[in-house]
């Protein structure tokens, strides 16, 4: 009798430790909210391999046109409420051209503290104004400064009077007070700051919409490259660049694409988001057809095949699989891992090197997503990021 009592509560627990694991599992999975382009769709992803089921049930029209479902577990266990909105399918033209990027910030960033060499010794203004990297500088004494110049000769004609900073870290805006020092060694009031008022970088497009002129690339912000914070736009350009060729991508050394910027201006930058650098252009062209864009639960693991530039020949198509997907793509950069097949790709580059960040990912006839970043460890496997996710930045 114990050992029938002792079976039916392991089989309890073990019942208990299902359900909640495929309760959390499907909460995670699953967005709150989802536009889809036809309620009847499919978007909700199998859990287990099919051995479990999610089904939608209680279907309610809400006064704005959405509906709301209890998503369930076999029919029974509450797992969450998602509301469901219809939307209109997406079309755009594939690029995959490589671009160069010129980012102007909104204010300077700080990218290092320094103390200073004074007669009483090494002193850092910054650093006692509260000042510290990664912070980005917006008026010095009421005046906006947008370059490191004006940075410079502010401090410089200061002559040691105390200064009122108004300073940006992350999404906090304040105001401190700060007091140039005399440095021995140049003979000049100093402040002990390195700042940054611009970035540049070659990427790769992803896509253009004809209707409105934006397109889109990278599929992840420009970061500073000592901070590694996103970098606030306050003007920018995308240039045509030439690719030459590549450094090949090897294990724990991703490569880099080899290319200048070229003569003529493609657009203005208007937005640097965790999705992608944005802008306007109406000299865009491409020789690839206007493609419709997949919504995420569309996205399938299984073959599909990248645009990138390389090396001369231009945009070129290279076979690649998708190998596994995050459903719940509120993770709005890493979404699915790509798999580089084609060998004439690894024989040239090793897989995926930086500057393909952008090249669009078209699987059974829509552009499903955008590579986004290498795995160091094995440069023939990469991130990407929903076109779906991109796209719905500037919607």
């Amino acid at each position: 009798m114990r050992k029938i009592i002792r079976a039916v509560a392991i089989l309890l627990s073990l019942s208990s430790v299902f359900a909640f694991g495929g309760v959390a599992y499907g909460d995670f999975l699953i967005r709150d909210k989802l536009c889809v382009v036809d309620r009847r769709d499919v978007f909700l992803p199998p859990l287990y391999s099919g051995v479990l089921s999610v089904e939608a049930v209680n279907a309610v029209d809400t006064e704005d046109g959405t509906l709301s479902y209890d998503i369930r577990l076999l029919n029974s266990v509450y797992v969450k409420k998602v509301e469901i909105e219809n939307t209109d399918r997406k079309y755009v033209t594939p690029l995959g051209s490589a671009f160069g990027i010129k980012i102007y910030t909104d204010g300077v960033i700080v990218v290092k503290t320094d103390a200073v060499s004074t007669k009483d010794g090494f002193v850092s203004p910054a650093q006692k104004a509260g000042i510290r990297q990664g912070d980005i500088i917006l008026e010095i004494d009421g005046k906006k400064v947008m370059t490191n110049r004006e940075v410079s000769e502010l401090f410089v004609k200061s002559k040691g009077v105390s200064m009122s900073v108004k300073v940006k870290r992350e999404s906090a805006v304040f105001t401190t007070e700060l007091k140039t020092v005399y440095s021995e060694t140049d003979g000049r009031y100093r402040a002990g700051i390195w700042v940054r008022d611009s970035s540049a970088g070659i990427g790769t497009l992803t896509c253009y919409d004809d209707d409105s002129g934006m397109f889109c690339g990278l599929g992840h912000a420009v970061c500073d490259v000592d901070t590694g914070q996103v970098l606030s736009l306050s003007d920018g350009e995308a240039v045509d660049a030439v690719i030459k060729g590549s450094y090949k991508s090897k294990a724990g050394n991703p490569g880099e694409l080899c290319g200048v910027f070229g003569d003529y201006s493609i657009g203005r930058l208007t937005s640097n988001s965790r999705t992608g650098v944005y802008g306007i252009s109406d000299s865009i062209t491409s020789s690839f057809d206007e493609t419709p864009v997949a919504m995420h639960y569309e996205v399938q693991e299984g073959d599909a095949y990248i645009i990138s530039e390389i090396n001369e020949n231009g945009p070129q198509k290279f076979d690649a699989k998708i190998i596994r997907l995050f459903g719940n793509s509120d993770s709005q950069e890493k979404n699915l891992v790509i798999e580089i097949t084609d060998e004439d790709l690894i024989n040239e580059t090793g897989g995926i090197v930086q500057g393909m960040s952008g090249s669009p990912i078209i699987q059974n006839g829509m552009l499903v997503g955008a590579v986004t970043h290498v795995l160091v460890n094995d440069p023939t496997k990469g991130y990407g990021i929903f076109a779906e996710n991109m796209l719905d930045t500037v919607k």
